[in-house]
């Protein structure tokens, strides 16, 4: 394994800069090569280094053990004084004056007596020897980026899986918040309603109409806020490293998407868990099932669907009204909560079957009014006098503002879970898009 770095202890303090370092030196004694450029390093750090090399104007001047150094250029005459480091004082010695021309002729002269010294040294007849040795050797080890062989595709997203997963994890208070963003909002809508009732004239059916209303347009938003916030980073990345060659847009793509499906299983869990059974929804663990799975499905669509978006559209933020806007149309145009999809003119009735949110409206309104029985105002209230009590059972609401709703229960199930692969398909075609448009 050979790592290589650029001046990694540059901006450091002196504390850092030594442990960076010293890690690195235990690295490099445990069957790794690293090869390192250090700028203006501390002198305690000298003798950490294996082997020293200085250039000038592309030539090799020094290669050799930090002792080596000191007696080759005592030897050519330029003794380190005691107080001095010795890293500041060779590398100025072997530096190159430009301010007039001529100190740089001076200074170049120094510098080709000492490229000259070197080369007639016992030092670099060593380095001569080792590496005429080492081409003698029968079995030379493969060289790993010499491989002709691109990595599979798999291999490659699951390098891009971890690496983000890394990263993503550094920001501990990022990840409680992506837990708990959907709980938030539960705890706001359970405080507001409270306990759910059976009772007409108590709200029994606004209430959970409003219960799904907003179990409908939330998770898909709180699904968008996640991708802005964390997937243009990733965006720029690739764009460059695809640059290289080193993988395609789609995939750094396909390993976001693998990667936050974790959390989203996880955030939805646990608003799902309150909000169902604290507002007393229907009590029945297979419908709790149900909820969850839709409320999961509309989460994971809000997030695949902004991803789409990002794909084509560069700024995040455009793509944030953008999704806000869709999102709104399509709870206004597809629920059938604000208005009937029955009343609604044809153009927009045809619309609603594109919407995601028509599919989850419907399955979260029978899941929770079928086998529902209401009361109204107490048992000697008459219910021709209550205006309010129109229904006594929730089958009477899903017939009358949703016709048809029972039958297609589990074919709008199916549709809901098909918006998902049909929009990761569509997201990586978008990348693949703008990998052609920005090829060009």
């Amino acid at each position: 394994e050979v790592m290589l770095l650029d001046e990694p202890t540059t901006g450091l303090d002196c504390l850092t800069a030594n442990q960076i370092v010293s890690l690195l030196s235990e690295l490099a004694h445990r069957d790794r090569i690293v090869i390192i450029t250090i700028h203006q390093p501390r002198s305690e750090l000298f003798r950490l280094f294996d082997k020293i090399a200085i250039m000038s104007f592309g030539e090799m001047v020094f290669c050799g053990n930090p002792m080596e150094m000191i007696t080759f250029f005592s030897n050519c005459g330029y003794s380190c004084p005691e107080q001095s480091n010795p890293f500041d004082f060779y590398v100025d010695l072997t530096s190159v004056d430009t301010r007039s021309k001529e100190r740089e002729l001076e200074t170049y002269s120094r510098v080709q007596l000492i490229v000259s010294a070197y080369k007639n040294s016992e030092i670099f007849s060593k380095v001569l020897a080792a590496i005429e040795r080492i081409k003698c050797m029968k079995e030379l080890p493969p060289i790993p980026f010499k491989n002709k062989d691109s990595p599979s595709a798999f291999y490659k997203l699951w390098i891009l899986l971890r690496r983000t997963t890394r990263n993503f994890s550094r920001d501990k208070m990022g990840i409680i918040m992506r837990l708990l963003q959907n709980l938030l909002f539960g705890l706001f809508v359970a405080f507001f309603l409270l306990r759910l009732r059976d009772d007409l004239v108590k709200g029994a059916v606004q209430d959970r109409v409003g219960l799904v209303y907003q179990c409908v347009s939330a998770p898909p938003y709180t699904g968008m806020l996640n991708a802005v916030a964390l997937f243009p980073p990733l965006r720029a990345i690739s764009d460059q490293e695809s640059k290289d060659g080193l993988y395609k847009k789609w995939q750094m793509l396909l390993a976001y998407i693998v990667h936050f499906l974790p959390f989203s299983v996880i955030s939805v869990a646990i608003f799902s868990t309150f909000i169902y059974w604290t507002a007393g929804l229907y009590p029945d663990a297979s419908r709790f099932g149900i909820f969850f799975a839709v409320v999961l499905a509309s989460h994971i669509t809000g997030e695949l669907l902004t991803l789409v978006i990002l794909g084509v559209v560069q700024n995040p933020n455009l793509v944030q009204s953008g999704v806000v806007l869709l999102n709104s149309a399509g709870v206004i145009v597809g629920t059938g909560l604000v208005r009937t999809i029955e009343e609604m003119p044809t153009p927009f009735k045809i619309l609603s079957y594109l919407t995601f949110q028509k599919y989850t409206s419907e399955i979260l309104i029978v899941n929770e009014f079928y086998g529902l029985n209401f009361t109204c105002g107490g048992a000697n209230s008459s219910t021709a006098i209550n205006a309010a009590c129109i229904f006594s059972h929730g089958v009477q609401f899903i017939e009358q503002n949703f016709p048809g709703a029972l039958s297609r229960f589990t074919i709008d199930f199916l549709i809901l879970y098909a918006f998902l692969p049909g929009l990761a398909i569509i997201a990586i075609l978008s990348f693949k898009i703008r990998e052609r448009i920005i090829g060009r």
